[in-house]
This record gives C-alpha cells, sequence and structure tokens, in this order.
C-alpha cells in the first residue's frame, strides 16, 4: 500500500483528513506549537481504516503519521496537562470552526474531552504516512458499532 498524503485547504478537505485521524493514538510529548513559524506539528499512530474497510486479510494496521497545519496563531490545549509528555491521547476527530473568512478555529478533538484548539488565518494542513506501518490486532471500536 502506497504511503498517504493529503493537504487540506478548505473545511471538505479537512473532514478527509480527519477521517484519516480518527483513533489516531498521540503523545502529548509529539504534539508541538512553534509560534514563530505559526506552525502546529504532531505525530501520530494512526489506525489505518481504509484497509480495514476493504476487510484485507492481512489484518489491521497502524501507521506513523506527520500532521501539520500552517498559519496558525495561537494553539491552546484543554482536559490535558501538556508538561505529562508520556501521556497518551486518543484522537476522535478534527473540526473546524469559521471566524471571519478565511480564519478560524481547528480544533483535534480526543477522548476523554481532551482538545487542541488552534487560531488559524486559514485552513492549512497535510497529512503524511511516514513509512512506518505495523499489524494491530484489533479495530478500535465505538458506541454503536455492531
Amino acid at each position: 500500500m502506497q504511503d498517504l498524503k493529503l493537504i487540506a485547504l478548505d473545511p471538505e478537505d479537512l473532514r478527509v483528513i480527519s477521517c484519516h485521524l480518527q483513533d489516531a493514538v498521540i503523545r502529548v510529548g509529539d504534539m508541538a506549537y512553534l509560534k514563530q513559524d505559526m506552525r502546529f506539528a504532531a505525530i501520530a499512530n494512526r489506525f489505518d481504516w481504509e484497509r480495514a474497510v476493504k476487510n484485507d486479510s492481512g489484518g489491521y494496521q497502524r501507521r506513523r503519521t506527520g500532521v501539520r497545519f500552517e498559519r496558525v496563531k495561537a494553539a491552546r490545549v484543554q482536559g490535558f496537562d501538556p508538561q505529562q509528555k508520556d501521556t497518551v491521547l486518543a484522537l476522535l476527530a478534527v473540526t473546524f470552526e469559521a471566524g471571519e473568512e478565511p480564519s478560524g478555529a481547528v480544533t483535534l478533538q480526543f477522548a476523554g474531552g481532551g482538545a487542541v484548539r488552534l487560531e488559524v488565518e486559514c485552513i492549512e494542513a497535510e497529512l503524511r504516512d511516514l513509512g512506518a506501518a505495523w499489524r494491530t490486532p484489533s479495530k478500535p471500536a465505538h458506541a454503536g458499532d455492531d
């Protein structure tokens, strides 16, 4: 399977990235806001939903993935301590709340109520697989799944 590389420049693009990042696990120490560069970046272990949906007989897989957001004016965390670098968070969704066009807020929403809110000039994001992939024995489950 080829490495995934996606760019988001509008809310619809961002929803696609959110779908691919659903159930990714991210170590707090693998997230960074680079204020001078106006960039927020994270390294995640994303669940490969595309492979899981295809019911590939090779089993389930996680992939090492980088995600970055450009033109970030501010970053705020809620519901977790950013100093606890080894804390692992499960990403539920990446959402966008429009402000005065084209600005707004991108929010990374984590299980348990944690969140990172990015005030952005506009949507400019990239998701890129970093090559490493490994098998995982189980598929993430959600309330209401059969």
